[in-house]
């Protein structure tokens, strides 16, 4: 299989119409990766305008439904920051130019054929196509991230917002690796030495409080959605690594707000969700530059320079929100023992990441709400220029109904020498909790 090829060389080739790539390149839409949404023209929108309790009702048509809840009960405010082109590796722009109409859908949900790289299901979706849904969640499982990054300082936050109090603070190191379907990092596409066929694994290590100091976990994603998810826990009370059932992916991780399955916006299987398509919009989303940002909104954390909260409870990233254009789906479990009813997703109609994500209980009523603060890698720390995408600095997740909420600040980098495959194993978990 032939390595990608660098953006500037398939320009090139397409210039001297000399390749097949740049007749698929063509085929891409031209705003694929720079959809400008027009409301950012809005007036109302101009940088600097605050969104509160006392003048929502004017922003409500740009606004999340459940965001516009936090701000009218007085527990959040939102200030308007300038929409931003946000960048995207070129090797995934050209790979979704190469492989351009490659990927297709199997027979049953969740199967997945012939994909190698870039966005799988690039070119637009159809409110027609019954598996419109499916596709975008794919495109949202498949985009663009860096294959290697390693997160050194996580910090998660246990809150209370009706008495505006913090409960618990946890400390963990995070590491992420892509195994196949890789953009910027030999091997490409894919390792070789992959027995498990797996696409990607996320580790997590606790190192404060003292109390659950070293625990960890392991979750693996196999390339094959056919086959059942893999997650491990090495609790250091038992000093042993301990398989998850599925059920437990859906439990409350230690103790917060946030169950494994909400990891990275969904970390579950394709098929083990009914995927509706409820079209395309425009709305304020909490994407900026970090470094665009004011003294008042950053914070320090044992010299780690990371985002600031604030709000009631302090729930919500102290960011600016631009405008965005986005695309919407609907996630509802197959079985019926699962903990809540459905999802809706808010993509980022540029990245297919998914900025914001509203939970309901299974009696429809709306129970969490879940934001990613995501910067443009161009205006970040010096050491993220290689990412050349999307950077995650905070996630929260509110409990709209027990008024409660958990926030994570990440402080992420792309690892100087790369990580290796053995991190990822539950023999280097048991390594670790020695």
């Amino acid at each position: 299989m032939k390595p990608l090829q660098p953006y500037f060389s398939l320009l090139i080739a397409c210039t001297a119409l000399l390749t097949g790539a740049c007749i698929a390149e063509a085929q891409l839409p031209a705003d694929e990766f720079t959809p400008v949404p027009a409301i950012a023209a809005d007036a109302r929108l101009a940088p600097g305008t605050t969104i509160t309790a006392a003048n929502v009702t004017e922003f409500e048509d740009v606004l999340d439904s459940a965001v516009a809840t936090l701000i009218k009960n007085g527990n959040a405010e939102l200030e308007v920051g300038a929409h931003i082109n946000l960048p995207i590796h070129p090797n995934y722009v050209a790979a979704s130019g190469e492989y351009f109409g490659q990927a297709k859908l199997g027979p049953e949900s969740g199967d997945m054929e012939d994909y190698i790289a870039g966005r799988p299901f690039a070119g637009g979706l159809s409110a027609d196509d019954p598996r419109a849904g499916e596709k975008a969640a794919w495109n949202m499982r498949y985009g663009y991230g860096p294959d290697e990054s390693e997160t050194e300082k996580m910090v998660w936050r246990y809150k209370d917002q009706a008495d505006d109090s913090e409960e618990r603070k946890i400390e963990m190191y995070g590491a992420l690796m892509r195994f196949k379907h890789r953009h910027t990092r030999d091997p490409r596409p894919d390792y070789d030495n992959n027995p498990a066929n797996l696409y990607s694994a996320l580790y997590l290590k606790v190192s404060y409080p003292f109390d659950i100091r070293n625990t960890q976990l392991l979750t693996h994603t196999n390339s094959n959605d056919a086959e059942p998810e893999q997650a491990w826990i090495y609790l250091n009370t038992q000093r042993r690594v301990k398989r998850l059932g599925t059920g437990q992916k859906t439990d409350a991780f230690l103790g917060s707000d946030i169950m494994i399955e909400d990891f990275l916006g969904y970390n579950g299987r394709i098929r083990d969700m009914k995927w509706e398509y409820l079209g395309t919009d425009e709305v304020l989303a909490p994407l900026y530059a970090f470094n665009q940002l004011r003294d008042d909104q950053k914070t320090v954390v044992d010299e780690f320079t990371v985002l600031d909260f604030n709000g009631r409870g302090k729930c919500m990233p102290a960011i600016t929100w631009q405008p965005r254009a986005v695309v919407k789906i609907k996630a509802t479990p197959r079985a019926e023992d699962h903990p809540i009813g459905y999802r809706i997703f808010t993509l980022d109609a540029a990245t297919f990441a998914p900025v914001l994500t509203q939970i309901y209980d299974r009696s429809g009523k709306l129970w969490k709400l879940g934001m990613v603060a995501l910067s443009d890698s161009s205006q970040h720390f010096p050491e993220n220029a290689e990412w050349q995408g999307v950077v995650t600095d905070a996630v929260s997740m509110i409990d709209m109904q027990a008024q409660h909420c958990t926030t994570i600040e990440f402080r992420t980098h792309i690892p100087e020498g790369g990580l290796t495959p053995k991190m990822f194993t539950t023999q280097q978990m048991r390594s670790a909790g020695r």
